[in-house]
């Protein structure tokens, strides 16, 4: 990671000892069990240096204009962000990430450019008609679920369709969300994705599974994350919890 916060953070790492408390070794140790508790401390420092990391990028983040997202959000993205990166299979070094825990009449979905530490979008989306009305509340990855999916996509190559401008997405973790393109969960603009439903109805309208966003912020939204950009549908289901793949 070559991050402008890095100089802070190499700082702080410096200022931090790591306690080892938590990892009592017996009275009669064998080598085994030495290499098991030494394995065992080095992947609790592993984990709190990378919640370091973490945290002081998120508090670096320039939001100008916008809002951020919880930290929450934003450590799993990060997470699953530097694992695909690793994987060499990110070229658009943009993280997009959507916060279906909150109301859908909030702007939930966040764009930020990684090298810049800045987001440079905000904006409503939609989620699926049999996730909830409100709230997403249901998911699956199953075809004619209507429903939307959780976890890690890669963005795809765009195409014309009967929403215009869209954009496909590969879903990156089997079970979760694997079937995106069999089942044309793509990024796409909407009629029914605008404030004017929220003040009639108190939600605005649902999709078919697909992140929709309003028409005006398509073209806008789709040029910067195509490509082999990273985007993070976000939810704290357990199902995902125990089953995601990028994520601890």
């Amino acid at each position: 990671m070559s991050y402008k916060f890095l100089p802070l953070l190499f700082l702080s790492l410096l200022a931090y000892k790591p306690t080892t408390k938590a990892v009592k070794t017996p009275a009669i140790t064998n080598d085994s069990v030495k290499v098991i508790e030494q394995n065992k401390l080095i992947a609790e420092n592993k984990t709190t240096n990378f919640e370091i990391v973490s945290k002081a990028f998120f508090y670096s983040l320039d939001k100008g204009t916008y809002s951020l997202p919880s930290l929450e959000s934003f450590t799993k993205a990060f997470e699953g962000y530097e694992q695909l990166k690793k994987l060499g299979r990110v070229k658009n070094e943009i993280l997009t990430i959507i916060d279906f825990s909150l109301s859908s009449t909030q702007e939930r979905m966040w764009v930020i450019d990684m090298t810049t530490q800045r987001v440079l979008l905000q904006s409503l989306v939609s989620h699926g008609m049999n996730s909830g009305t409100e709230f997403a509340k249901s998911f699956s990855n199953e075809n004619n679920s209507f429903k939307s999916s959780l976890g890690f996509y890669l963005t795809g190559e765009t195409y014309k369709g009967k929403h215009g401008l869209s954009l496909k997405l590969d879903g990156q973790e089997y079970g979760i969300n694997h079937k995106a393109r069999e089942r044309a969960v793509v990024v796409h603009g909407a009629e029914y994705v605008n404030k004017n439903l929220i003040k009639t109805q108190g939600y605005i309208g649902r999709s078919q599974g697909c992140p929709a966003v309003p028409m005006n912020m398509t073209k806008k939204l789709i040029d910067l994350i195509k490509n082999q950009s990273v985007l993070y549908i976000h939810h704290p289901s357990r199902i995902y919890m125990n089953k995601g793949s990028l994520t601890s």
